[in-house]
């Protein structure tokens, strides 16, 4: 803790970081905790604003400072977004608290000078948009679960990867770069940004990442004092929902940068539903599996979605997925 008495808040720098830091700074106070002091931390991520994400570690590249000053003492929590968190934690940290989460889905964005067509809450489908984009449209997107699952949905698409902060990849593809952009909805509507979205992706057509959508608080594990001060800003049902798509991960054994899509909604009784996908990197093959259970029951369910996966053979798929992956890494060193 500060000598002033303020929580020191590290976070990345970027305009929808800052954001998320300063809504968890804001339920902390609203909670009656300290105020917290923002410690802006540059990440290798925003380092290499070039590189794609899997020849180069993969999203740990934009937390792994971050816990490092946590680990040093040199802040007393970390907010992270979710889906950038690796499935299993360094030693002697732990998560203690996730906001409510945000509309976890895949968004289209076309460019500006198409106009604000629709929201996410619009009557486009995604038959409309392939036609509207033709047969070869310039799709940017690094990321590869979502190259693997839209490459069935725009057969001809010619995929490009595309970095830096949301700002910047609007700034690209209104320039012309791209013919469409495919982000996550929850930090554009999270910077006011909601109306960008041309058509919203279900998981029928795109499953989320893991975490996708949820602000997650990081913190010493065996920091108690910090866990009180923290806790009482936890939104039970997110956290269910990400306990299990964590635990899917886990059981998978699937690292960050692997065609993976994982999404616990809750359901009208109170339980949860996980929808699951793994893929090829290609898109040519998918596996899908489902289950349910309850919000204690949140990381059996995700363990049991997984071993499901397994059994259909997702094994194989992250296997060659990964030798693909280390190979290009290998290559770009």
């Amino acid at each position: 803790m500060h000598p002033s008495g303020e929580l020191r808040l590290g976070t990345r720098g970027s305009r929808l970081a800052q954001w998320q830091a300063g809504a968890v700074a804001a339920r902390i106070a609203a909670t009656g905790g300290p105020p917290c002091r923002i410690a802006i931390i540059k990440t290798s991520g925003d380092q290499d604003r070039e590189a794609p994400l899997s020849t180069i570690g993969g999203k740990r590249v934009f937390v792994k400072e971050i816990e490092d000053a946590l680990l040093r003492n040199e802040i007393d929590l970390a907010v992270h977004s979710a889906k950038d968190l690796p499935a299993a934690l360094p030693d002697g940290l732990a998560l203690c608290a996730v906001l409510p989460r945000e509309d976890p889905r895949d968004g289209v964005v076309l460019p500006v000078n198409e106009g604000e067509k629709r929201d996410a809450s619009g009557d486009l489908d995604v038959g409309t948009l392939v036609t509207h984009l033709g047969p070869s449209p310039a799709i940017a997107t690094g990321s590869i679960r979502r190259i693997a699952q839209l490459s069935r949905v725009f057969p001809g698409a010619r995929f490009g990867g595309i970095r830096g902060n949301i700002d910047t990849r609007l700034r690209k593809l209104d320039a012309g770069e791209h013919d469409a952009l495919v982000l996550a909805i929850a930090g554009l509507r999270r910077l006011g940004l909601g109306k960008r979205v041309t058509l919203a992706l279900g998981p029928s057509t795109c499953v989320p990442a893991p975490g996708q959508g949820i602000v997650a608080v990081e913190i010493r594990e065996n920091d108690d004092n910090m866990r009180s001060i923290v806790a009482p800003v936890d939104d039970p049902a997110s956290a269910a929902a990400l306990t299990a798509e964590r635990a899917l991960v886990r059981g998978l054994g699937a690292g960050c940068q692997m065609p993976v899509g994982g999404l616990a909604s809750a359901l009208p009784e109170g339980s949860l539903e996980l929808v699951a996908v793994v893929t090829s990197l290609d898109g040519a093959q998918v596996i899908r599996a489902t289950g349910q259970g309850t919000h204690d029951d949140a990381a059996r369910l995700g363990e049991r979605v997984a071993a499901e996966l397994i059994s259909q053979g997702a094994d194989d798929l992250l296997a060659a997925a990964r030798e693909t992956l280390e190979a290009a890494e290998r290559a770009r060193v």
